[in-house]
């Protein structure tokens, strides 16, 4: 590699996102994962695929990945960035209701697993201190990996997403004491297999900073969070903070990153923690849609990275040893997650999937064998030989996520069990209300009334903040760009309201959320009739023009008080109402046009209420 300014310093992470722009379409193109592109990207480019011929060609050595080393700590960004949209996922409540299977199937299944494992490779010959080490390793899952094969499936809101979260969650927080433990161990190898209390002490004292670092972050998270992201929405709101929105999520997630790595635990576990604290916040929307970009990209150089970390000529050297040991290790592993998923309750579908999907080997497993071999406990020969079983066994998890999808699909109609069903989400089969002011707030008491579920968005902090002191499920963020939308759950609710007072911006949102679902109850507030036809012309259901509503209003309250007839005026006004239905009707694509505008129904509930038309509005409805 070269050093200095000529661009050597940067190759690899160039080749990367040029391997990126070109695997990714590609993979999609072929329907294939982009997981497993960038897995294939990472064998293709590294030391033991093209870059092994660059000394023949040397311009290869331009367009090959040769230093793995450079990308790593991108690599580990990616992970941490991905623990911490799980967390804002998540909230206390949520964790709360998934309590039993976190510390009970999750636990349990890496004790087992440990266990388990540990005691087929002493009956290998290993000693039990180093058999300890590598069943530890083993029994953890790929987090990076198994989660977004999952989102990419659409498992991740059901059963199986919640059950497999779980076990990974338990994973996650179990490895700062395995490592512990991989110390303690190799204190009693030293000792002679004679445990020195005094060493075991030392072990133990290095749990404390790990504790203190963990309650110092969830405390500090709760204090500031929210206040930082508010001034910054301030900010954003005078068109001064856009970048700044950006840059303190990032902030939040490497930072907080950083001091849990700092007091001994892993950098992921604080972007976790990180995560589910902002999940509490109304800010969690608008973090999602900002760290977004950041979190794939930076999944991809991981990804990446586990190829590179395929030694092909050591697969080829042992081809059956190092497959056959991947495979064993998946089998048993998959035994375990079944048996004690139908223990837990679990229906046996998705037990098996969930098995399936956590059989592999997990990306931790190199921390605590590297650990080992640093220890002096695990052997370099052996650990090696697992290692990179156990990176073959990450490449299938793709193909095991597709398996036990087809396998385990249920059969139309058939109910889950109490245990396998997934914590409601309130904006399933809800409404998403955009604006909160005075219009906004008023329509979601009106649903709160009536037992409707909702919730609401809007880029003003100070309203937002107002609506959560009230009860209201509201966010911060702006709802005209789609990935907000699809943040606040516009795919799976039936409704959407635009309550805004300026006509772009109810514009902007309507153009945005039409495409997303042609089925999807669009409501707009209009400023006139000109404004709601053009509304309609955009797709919506139904416009409500308020300087219309309202004139009409007047203009009948003004008639009757002057002494006009009742029923002449009920009949002007039907006759006006009607020419904007007609106006409406016009307007709207034809695909639309056959359905009645919110304009008709309310001239056919008001002559319901009147007896009955007037010779001029049953003419005018004639074809």
């Amino acid at each position: 590699m070269t050093n200095g300014h000529g661009g050597g310093d940067y190759k690899d992470l160039v080749v990367f996102l040029a391997a990126a722009g070109v695997m990714v379409p590609l993979v999609n193109r072929l329907k294939i994962s982009p997981i497993l592109g960038f897995l294939a990207a990472g064998v293709l480019l590294g030391p033991d695929g093209l870059a092994r011929f660059a000394d023949t060609l040397p311009w290869l050595s331009w367009a090959t990945i040769s230093d793995p080393g450079q990308l790593g700590q991108l690599s580990e960004l990616g992970v941490a960035f991905l623990l911490f949209m799980i967390g804002l996922e998540l909230s206390w409540e949520r964790l709360r209701a998934m309590r039993r299977l976190v510390f009970g199937l999750g636990l349990m299944q890496v004790a087992a697993c440990t266990v388990v494992l540990a005691g087929l490779f002493m009956l290998t010959g290993q000693t039990l201190a180093s058999a300890a080490v590598l069943g530890m390793g083993l029994a953890l899952s790929s987090t990076a990996v198994v989660m977004p094969v999952l989102a990419e499936r659409g498992r991740l809101k059901g059963a199986v997403g919640r059950s497999t979260f779980a076990v990974l969650l338990a994973q996650d927080l179990s490895v700062a004491p395995i490592l512990i433990t991989v110390t303690v161990l190799a204190a009693l190898a030293q000792g002679g297999d004679v445990l020195d209390t005094a060493v075991l002490g030392r072990a133990l004292l290095t749990l404390v900073p790990a504790a203190i670092g963990l309650g110092a972050l969830v405390l500090l998270g709760r204090v500031v969070l929210r206040p930082m992201f508010r001034s910054v929405a301030k900010a954003r709101k005078v068109d001064q903070g856009g970048e700044l929105f950006v840059a303190a999520s990032l902030l939040v997630v490497i930072g907080a990153g950083l001091a849990a790595q700092a007091s001994g635990l892993s950098m992921s576990i604080g972007a976790l923690i990180a995560g589910v604290l902002l999940a509490e916040t109304e800010f969690r929307r608008e973090v999602e849609v900002a760290i977004e970009p950041f979190k794939g990209l930076l999944l991809g150089v991981f990804f990446v990275g586990v190829g590179l970390g395929l030694d092909l000529d050591a697969v080829a050297a042992n081809p059956t040893g190092v497959v056959g040991l991947a495979i064993a290790i998946t089998v048993v592993k998959a035994a375990i997650v079944f048996i004690l998923a139908r223990l837990w309750g679990l229906g046996g579908r998705t037990a098996l999937e969930t098995a399936l999907v956590l059989a592999p080997a997990g990306e931790f497993a190199f921390v605590v064998f590297a650990t080992g071999l640093v220890e002096g406990i695990a052997s370099p020969v052996v650990t090696a030989t697992v290692t990179l079983s156990a990176t073959l066994s990450i490449f299938s998890i793709p193909l095991l996520a597709l398996i036990g999808q087809k396998l385990t699909t249920p059969p139309e109609g058939e109910a889950a069990s109490e245990a396998e069903r997934a914590i409601p989400d309130p904006r399933e089969g809800g409404t998403v209300i955009v604006g909160f002011g005075r219009v906004g707030r008023l329509i979601g008491e009106m649903l709160r009334e009536h037992g409707q579920p909702f919730i609401a968005v809007d880029t003003d902090p100070v309203a937002v903040a107002a609506g959560r002191r009230e009860g209201f499920d509201v966010f911060y963020g702006d709802a005209g760009r789609a990935e907000m939308l699809v943040k606040c759950g516009v795919m799976s609710t039936r409704a959407l309201v635009v309550t805004m007072d300026s006509p772009a911006k109810v514009d902007e949102v309507v153009r945005v959320a039409r495409p997303l679902r042609d089925d999807l109850i669009l409501i707009a507030r209009a400023r006139d009739d000109q404004h709601a036809a053009r509304l309609y012309a955009l797709g919506v259901t139904d416009a409500v023009p308020e300087t219309t509503e309202a004139s009409l209003q007047l203009a009948e309250n003004t008639l009757v008080d002057l002494g006009v007839p009742m029923g002449l005026v009920l009949a002007s006004i039907h006759e006006r109402r009607d020419r904007f239905r007609q106006a409406f009707q016009a307007a709207a694509p034809e695909a639309r046009g056959g359905r009645p505008t919110r304009a008709l129904r309310n001239t056919q509930l008001n002559q319901k209420r009147s007896g009955g038309p007037s010779e001029k509005t049953k003419l005018s409805e004639e074809p």
